[in-house]
């Protein structure tokens, strides 16, 4: 009785192991993808910076746009998740380094740092990843990618800017690497969008010398 018992243990396990492996004959492991930005179109530097220092936060996001699988929208109301294509990176990384950029491109602040709450900026920009997902109708798949971010005076506390970029944009190509790559395209553009609307606000509230100078 013992030695049959055995066998079926035995048996069992074979089965399993021939189950996870599959016809194929190789065990299904995940694939990783991370964020590739364009560069940033450089600029050229205002005469004299029209701010001092400015630290960059670590951008913020909902849980599910951190790390592990990749999500897509099959309608507003219902969200799932890939089973072997996962964030290699957390995409807010990417995000946060890709504002810090952008700034330094632009030539707005005298200097650009990642704010690590020991440092004391002048000012302070924090952000939020709000979309970054697949978006699939029928069957067309788009990217939808969504920051909101804002600008404050450290030492007062006001708020000299906040604002709200959007991009909505077809995958040419039906795979989670096109997704990706087109995630990544439309990010550089809404983190462009994003440090445009702060640079038209901050000029418009500079006196006209200042102004004229930071817009050679």
């Amino acid at each position: 009785m013992t030695e049959s018992r055995s066998s079926l243990l035995v048996i069992g396990l074979m089965l399993a192991l021939l189950t996870l492996v599959g016809c194929g004959g190789k065990i299904r492991r995940p694939s990783y993808y991370v964020l590739n930005l364009p560069a940033p179109v450089s600029a050229a530097p205002p005469t004299t910076s029209t701010l001092g220092s400015v630290g960059v936060g670590k951008f913020d996001a909902p849980r599910f746009l951190r790390v592990g699988p990749i999500a897509y929208r099959e309608s507003p109301e219902q969200l799932d998740f890939y089973d072997y294509h996962q964030w290699a990176e957390d995409p807010r990384r990417a995000i946060t380094v890709a504002m810090m950029e952008e700034l330094q491109a632009r030539g707005l602040f005298q200097s650009v740092e990642l704010f690590n709450g020991h440092s004391s900026p002048e000012c302070l920009v924090t952000g939020t990843i709000d979309h970054l997902e697949e978006v699939d109708q029928g069957s067309d798949v788009s990217v939808e990618v969504a920051l909101s971010a804002r600008l404050i005076n450290v030492r007062t506390g006001e708020v000299l800017w906040k604002g709200t970029s959007t991009k909505n944009a077809k995958v040419s190509q039906r795979s989670v690497p096109a997704v990706v790559a087109q995630m990544s395209q439309e990010v550089r553009d809404v983190v462009q969008g994003l440090v445009s609307s702060m640079q038209a606000r901050v000029l418009a509230t500079l006196p006209s010398p200042s102004r004229a100078n930071a817009e050679r």
